[in-house]
Protein backbone atom coordinates (compact mmCIF):
# COMPACT_ATOMS: atom_id res chain seq x y z
CA UNK A 1 0.00 0.00 0.00
CA UNK A 2 1.19 3.70 -1.04
CA UNK A 3 1.89 6.10 1.95
CA UNK A 4 -0.59 8.33 -0.09
CA UNK A 5 -3.37 5.25 0.12
CA UNK A 6 -2.89 5.38 3.78
CA UNK A 7 -2.31 9.12 4.96
CA UNK A 8 -5.42 10.44 6.44
CA UNK A 9 -4.48 13.96 7.02
CA UNK A 10 -1.50 16.68 6.22
CA UNK A 11 -0.39 19.93 8.14
CA UNK A 12 -1.14 23.12 6.66
CA UNK A 13 0.66 25.22 8.94
CA UNK A 14 2.00 28.86 7.86
CA UNK A 15 5.21 27.80 8.58
CA UNK A 16 5.96 25.01 6.88
CA UNK A 17 7.69 25.89 4.08
CA UNK A 18 7.77 23.99 0.72
CA UNK A 19 5.88 20.98 0.62
CA UNK A 20 8.07 18.10 0.69
CA UNK A 21 8.36 15.72 -2.38
CA UNK A 22 8.85 11.82 -2.61
CA UNK A 23 12.20 12.68 -4.65
CA UNK A 24 13.88 15.14 -1.40
CA UNK A 25 14.20 12.21 0.46
CA UNK A 26 15.40 9.84 -2.24
CA UNK A 27 18.25 12.60 -2.93
CA UNK A 28 19.02 13.24 0.15
CA UNK A 29 19.90 9.34 0.75
CA UNK A 30 21.90 8.78 -2.35
CA UNK A 31 23.90 11.68 -1.34
CA UNK A 32 24.96 10.27 2.33
CA UNK A 33 25.12 6.97 0.15
CA UNK A 34 27.73 8.33 -2.20
CA UNK A 35 29.60 10.22 0.78
CA UNK A 36 33.63 8.49 0.61
CA UNK A 37 33.44 6.45 4.39
CA UNK A 38 37.33 8.24 4.31
CA UNK A 39 39.22 6.66 7.70
CA UNK A 40 41.88 8.34 7.04
CA UNK A 41 42.99 11.60 9.39
CA UNK A 42 40.87 14.10 10.10
CA UNK A 43 42.29 16.54 12.58
CA UNK A 44 42.05 20.22 11.75
CA UNK A 45 41.72 23.20 12.85
CA UNK A 46 38.65 25.47 13.72
CA UNK A 47 38.54 27.58 10.49
CA UNK A 48 39.55 25.12 8.21
CA UNK A 49 36.49 22.99 9.42
CA UNK A 50 33.82 25.56 8.92
CA UNK A 51 35.19 25.93 5.53
CA UNK A 52 33.25 23.45 4.60
CA UNK A 53 30.01 24.75 5.94
CA UNK A 54 28.58 27.22 2.87
CA UNK A 55 25.74 29.78 2.70
CA UNK A 56 22.06 28.74 2.85
CA UNK A 57 23.19 25.33 4.57
CA UNK A 58 20.88 23.09 7.28
CA UNK A 59 23.04 23.27 10.34
CA UNK A 60 21.87 20.63 13.29
CA UNK A 61 23.59 21.10 16.39
CA UNK A 62 24.62 18.76 18.66
CA UNK A 63 24.48 18.17 22.22
CA UNK A 64 20.97 19.56 24.35
CA UNK A 65 20.65 22.94 25.45
CA UNK A 66 23.42 24.23 27.13
CA UNK A 67 24.91 20.69 27.36
CA UNK A 68 27.88 19.61 25.21
CA UNK A 69 26.91 22.44 22.57
CA UNK A 70 29.46 23.04 19.59
CA UNK A 71 29.95 26.71 20.77
CA UNK A 72 33.62 26.91 19.31
CA UNK A 73 32.43 25.86 16.06
CA UNK A 74 29.37 27.99 16.21
CA UNK A 75 31.23 30.98 16.75
CA UNK A 76 33.68 30.27 13.85
CA UNK A 77 30.46 30.34 11.58
CA UNK A 78 29.78 33.48 12.75
CA UNK A 79 33.57 34.77 12.25
CA UNK A 80 33.28 33.68 8.61
CA UNK A 81 30.09 35.31 7.70
CA UNK A 82 28.05 32.79 6.59
CA UNK A 83 24.46 33.67 5.64
CA UNK A 84 20.86 32.23 4.65
CA UNK A 85 21.19 29.00 7.17
CA UNK A 86 18.81 27.11 8.67
CA UNK A 87 19.38 26.05 12.52
CA UNK A 88 17.57 22.39 13.85
CA UNK A 89 18.10 21.34 17.52
CA UNK A 90 16.51 19.23 19.92
CA UNK A 91 16.81 22.00 22.22
CA UNK A 92 18.09 25.24 21.09
CA UNK A 93 19.74 27.44 23.61
CA UNK A 94 21.15 31.05 23.12
CA UNK A 95 23.37 30.26 20.26
CA UNK A 96 19.93 30.87 17.67
CA UNK A 97 19.94 34.27 19.11
CA UNK A 98 23.45 34.70 17.83
CA UNK A 99 22.62 33.86 14.34
CA UNK A 100 19.52 35.95 14.18
CA UNK A 101 21.78 39.05 15.80
CA UNK A 102 23.90 38.59 13.11
CA UNK A 103 21.45 38.36 10.54
CA UNK A 104 22.91 34.94 9.85
CA UNK A 105 19.46 32.85 9.97
CA UNK A 106 16.36 32.42 8.07
CA UNK A 107 14.75 29.43 9.69
CA UNK A 108 14.62 27.74 12.89
CA UNK A 109 13.36 23.66 14.00
CA UNK A 110 13.38 23.01 17.83
CA UNK A 111 11.25 21.86 20.60
CA UNK A 112 12.29 25.00 22.39
CA UNK A 113 14.27 27.98 22.13
CA UNK A 114 15.86 29.53 25.53
CA UNK A 115 18.35 28.78 27.86
CA UNK A 116 15.90 27.58 30.80
CA UNK A 117 12.91 28.01 32.50
CA UNK A 118 14.55 30.43 34.82
CA UNK A 119 15.17 32.99 32.27
CA UNK A 120 11.92 31.83 30.05
CA UNK A 121 11.65 31.53 26.13
CA UNK A 122 13.44 34.00 23.86
CA UNK A 123 12.11 37.21 23.23
CA UNK A 124 14.56 38.08 20.28
CA UNK A 125 13.07 34.56 18.92
CA UNK A 126 9.74 36.40 19.31
CA UNK A 127 10.55 39.26 17.79
CA UNK A 128 12.04 38.00 14.97
CA UNK A 129 8.97 35.80 13.84
CA UNK A 130 6.82 38.56 14.38
CA UNK A 131 8.18 40.72 12.21
CA UNK A 132 8.44 37.56 9.58
CA UNK A 133 12.31 37.69 9.66
CA UNK A 134 12.57 34.46 10.55
CA UNK A 135 10.74 31.38 9.85
CA UNK A 136 10.06 29.10 13.37
CA UNK A 137 8.93 25.63 12.69
CA UNK A 138 8.45 24.07 16.16
CA UNK A 139 8.31 20.16 16.80
CA UNK A 140 8.06 18.00 19.69
CA UNK A 141 11.11 17.11 21.54
CA UNK A 142 10.69 13.27 20.82
CA UNK A 143 9.03 14.20 16.92
CA UNK A 144 12.58 16.14 16.07
CA UNK A 145 13.97 13.21 17.49
CA UNK A 146 12.44 10.98 15.29
CA UNK A 147 13.07 13.02 12.07
CA UNK A 148 16.69 12.64 12.62
CA UNK A 149 16.71 8.79 13.24
CA UNK A 150 14.82 8.88 9.90
CA UNK A 151 17.12 10.29 8.19
CA UNK A 152 19.69 7.77 10.26
CA UNK A 153 17.98 4.68 9.11
CA UNK A 154 17.41 5.75 5.56
CA UNK A 155 14.06 5.51 5.54
CA UNK A 156 11.81 8.53 4.57
CA UNK A 157 9.35 8.32 7.81
CA UNK A 158 8.42 7.40 11.26
CA UNK A 159 5.61 6.62 12.96
CA UNK A 160 4.94 8.07 16.44
CA UNK A 161 2.51 9.18 18.83
CA UNK A 162 3.69 12.20 19.43
CA UNK A 163 1.90 15.75 18.66
CA UNK A 164 -1.19 14.29 18.00
CA UNK A 165 -3.94 16.07 19.17
CA UNK A 166 -1.99 19.40 19.75
CA UNK A 167 -1.43 22.33 17.52
CA UNK A 168 1.97 21.32 16.03
CA UNK A 169 0.35 19.07 14.16
CA UNK A 170 -1.05 22.02 12.07
CA UNK A 171 2.53 23.63 12.16
CA UNK A 172 4.41 20.83 10.49
CA UNK A 173 4.82 18.64 7.45
CA UNK A 174 3.51 15.74 10.11
CA UNK A 175 1.17 13.36 8.89
CA UNK A 176 -1.77 11.04 9.82
CA UNK A 177 -2.27 7.30 8.61
CA UNK A 178 -4.38 4.72 10.10
CA UNK A 179 -2.40 2.08 11.71
CA UNK A 180 -2.66 -1.64 9.92
CA UNK A 181 -2.21 -3.34 13.04
CA UNK A 182 -4.82 -1.95 15.37
CA UNK A 183 -6.49 0.97 13.38
CA UNK A 184 -5.47 3.88 15.86
CA UNK A 185 -4.57 7.03 13.94
CA UNK A 186 -0.32 7.46 14.26
CA UNK A 187 1.40 10.72 13.17
CA UNK A 188 4.23 10.29 10.47
CA UNK A 189 7.23 12.30 10.86
CA UNK A 190 9.53 13.28 7.89
CA UNK A 191 12.74 12.44 7.71
CA UNK A 192 15.65 15.40 8.12
CA UNK A 193 19.06 15.36 6.43
CA UNK A 194 20.99 18.02 7.84
CA UNK A 195 23.74 19.29 5.39
CA UNK A 196 25.92 19.72 8.13
CA UNK A 197 26.11 18.20 11.81
CA UNK A 198 28.05 20.08 14.73
CA UNK A 199 29.00 17.85 17.81
CA UNK A 200 31.00 18.87 20.84
CA UNK A 201 32.55 15.17 22.42
CA UNK A 202 34.86 14.03 25.26
CA UNK A 203 37.26 12.39 23.36
CA UNK A 204 38.15 11.80 20.15
CA UNK A 205 41.28 9.85 17.99
CA UNK A 206 42.81 11.68 14.59
CA UNK A 207 40.27 9.72 12.54
CA UNK A 208 37.56 11.07 14.08
CA UNK A 209 36.07 8.24 16.27
CA UNK A 210 34.31 9.84 18.97
CA UNK A 211 33.54 8.76 22.41
CA UNK A 212 30.69 11.04 24.70
CA UNK A 213 30.27 10.27 27.83
CA UNK A 214 26.80 10.66 29.72
CA UNK A 215 24.10 10.78 27.99
CA UNK A 216 25.06 11.08 24.15
CA UNK A 217 21.27 13.04 23.39
CA UNK A 218 20.72 12.97 19.53
CA UNK A 219 24.41 13.40 18.40
CA UNK A 220 24.70 9.60 16.99
CA UNK A 221 21.64 10.09 14.84
CA UNK A 222 22.53 13.38 13.48
CA UNK A 223 26.01 12.28 12.73
CA UNK A 224 24.65 9.82 10.73
CA UNK A 225 21.79 11.63 9.31
CA UNK A 226 24.13 14.80 7.50
CA UNK A 227 25.92 15.12 4.95
CA UNK A 228 28.92 16.37 6.35
CA UNK A 229 30.09 15.59 10.01
CA UNK A 230 32.24 18.89 12.02
CA UNK A 231 33.21 17.63 15.61
CA UNK A 232 35.17 19.50 18.55
CA UNK A 233 36.77 17.10 21.10
CA UNK A 234 38.03 18.11 24.41
CA UNK A 235 40.78 15.89 24.55
CA UNK A 236 42.19 14.17 21.06
CA UNK A 237 43.65 10.86 22.30
CA UNK A 238 45.32 7.63 20.61
CA UNK A 239 43.22 4.59 18.57
CA UNK A 240 44.63 2.63 20.61
CA UNK A 241 42.55 4.12 23.46
CA UNK A 242 39.65 3.97 21.50
CA UNK A 243 40.32 0.06 20.81
CA UNK A 244 40.20 -0.38 24.70
CA UNK A 245 37.02 0.94 25.11
CA UNK A 246 34.65 0.29 22.04
CA UNK A 247 31.62 0.76 23.70
CA UNK A 248 32.11 4.58 24.51
CA UNK A 249 32.60 5.01 20.73
CA UNK A 250 29.33 6.34 19.80
CA UNK A 251 30.16 8.63 16.63
CA UNK A 252 32.28 6.60 14.11
CA UNK A 253 35.34 8.03 12.06
CA UNK A 254 33.89 7.33 8.83
CA UNK A 255 31.26 9.38 9.05
CA UNK A 256 32.87 12.53 10.58
CA UNK A 257 34.78 14.99 8.24
CA UNK A 258 36.68 17.30 10.44
CA UNK A 259 38.00 16.61 14.01
CA UNK A 260 38.95 19.79 15.83
CA UNK A 261 40.92 19.51 19.64
CA UNK A 262 39.46 22.26 21.64
CA UNK A 263 39.64 21.86 25.37
CA UNK A 264 36.55 23.88 26.62
CA UNK A 265 34.80 23.51 23.34
CA UNK A 266 31.01 24.17 24.84
CA UNK A 267 32.22 26.84 27.56
CA UNK A 268 30.14 28.38 28.83
CA UNK A 269 27.83 25.42 28.61
CA UNK A 270 28.19 22.20 30.11
CA UNK A 271 30.55 19.10 29.37
CA UNK A 272 29.25 16.23 31.50
CA UNK A 273 31.85 15.07 34.02
CA UNK A 274 34.53 17.88 33.24
CA UNK A 275 33.39 21.32 33.61
CA UNK A 276 29.49 22.82 34.27
CA UNK A 277 27.64 25.53 32.86
CA UNK A 278 28.28 29.00 33.95
CA UNK A 279 24.67 29.99 35.20
CA UNK A 280 26.56 33.87 35.99
CA UNK A 281 27.45 34.26 32.72
CA UNK A 282 23.92 33.12 31.47
CA UNK A 283 22.41 36.18 33.96
CA UNK A 284 24.76 38.28 32.62
CA UNK A 285 23.59 37.49 29.14
CA UNK A 286 20.14 37.93 29.59
CA UNK A 287 20.67 41.39 31.63
CA UNK A 288 22.48 42.49 28.24
CA UNK A 289 19.14 41.66 26.46
CA UNK A 290 16.72 43.39 29.19
CA UNK A 291 18.78 46.76 29.13
CA UNK A 292 18.95 46.57 25.65
CA UNK A 293 16.92 44.50 23.19
CA UNK A 294 18.96 43.13 20.42
CA UNK A 295 22.03 45.43 20.23
CA UNK A 296 22.85 43.71 23.78
CA UNK A 297 23.68 40.61 21.42
CA UNK A 298 25.69 42.31 19.26
CA UNK A 299 27.87 43.40 22.01
CA UNK A 300 28.28 40.06 23.63
CA UNK A 301 28.75 38.62 19.89
CA UNK A 302 31.57 41.33 19.72
CA UNK A 303 33.10 40.70 23.04
CA UNK A 304 33.17 36.88 22.92
CA UNK A 305 33.06 35.83 19.00
CA UNK A 306 34.59 38.34 17.10
CA UNK A 307 36.92 40.06 18.78
CA UNK A 308 39.11 36.89 20.33
CA UNK A 309 41.06 36.28 17.58
CA UNK A 310 41.57 32.18 18.90
CA UNK A 311 39.60 29.98 20.82
CA UNK A 312 42.58 30.71 23.21
CA UNK A 313 41.93 34.19 23.28
CA UNK A 314 38.19 33.68 23.90
CA UNK A 315 38.91 31.09 26.97
CA UNK A 316 41.05 33.78 28.51
CA UNK A 317 38.07 36.10 28.72
CA UNK A 318 36.80 33.58 31.66
CA UNK A 319 40.37 33.65 33.44
CA UNK A 320 41.80 30.32 34.50
CA UNK A 321 39.90 30.71 37.81
CA UNK A 322 36.61 30.47 36.72
CA UNK A 323 37.99 27.40 33.98
CA UNK A 324 38.92 25.78 37.14
CA UNK A 325 35.93 26.63 39.40
CA UNK A 326 33.38 25.50 37.07
CA UNK A 327 35.73 22.04 36.42
CA UNK A 328 35.35 21.17 39.99
CA UNK A 329 31.97 21.64 40.45
CA UNK A 330 31.41 18.80 37.54
CA UNK A 331 34.17 16.67 39.39
CA UNK A 332 32.03 16.93 42.81
CA UNK A 333 28.61 16.11 40.53
CA UNK A 334 30.50 12.63 39.44
CA UNK A 335 32.16 11.92 42.73
CA UNK A 336 35.77 12.27 40.96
Amino acid sequence: MSIDAIVLGESRGPFRGAPLKPGDFVEARQRLEAKPQATGEKLTTLSDAIRRVNDRDHIAIGGCLFSRTPLALLMEILRQGRQGLTLSRNLMCYEGEWFMAAGAVEAVLTSWFGIGLPWGVSRILREKVERGEVRFEEWSHLGLGLRYRAAAMGVPFLPTLTMLGSDLMAVTQAKTMQCPYTGKTLCLVPALFPDVALLHVHRADRFGNCQIDGYPHMDPDIARAATTVLVTAEKIISEEEIRRHPGRTVVPGFVVDAVVEAPYGAFPHECYGLYEADFEHFDKYVAGIKARGIQGIRDYLDCYVYSPQSHQEYLALFGEDRLARMAGYARELVGK
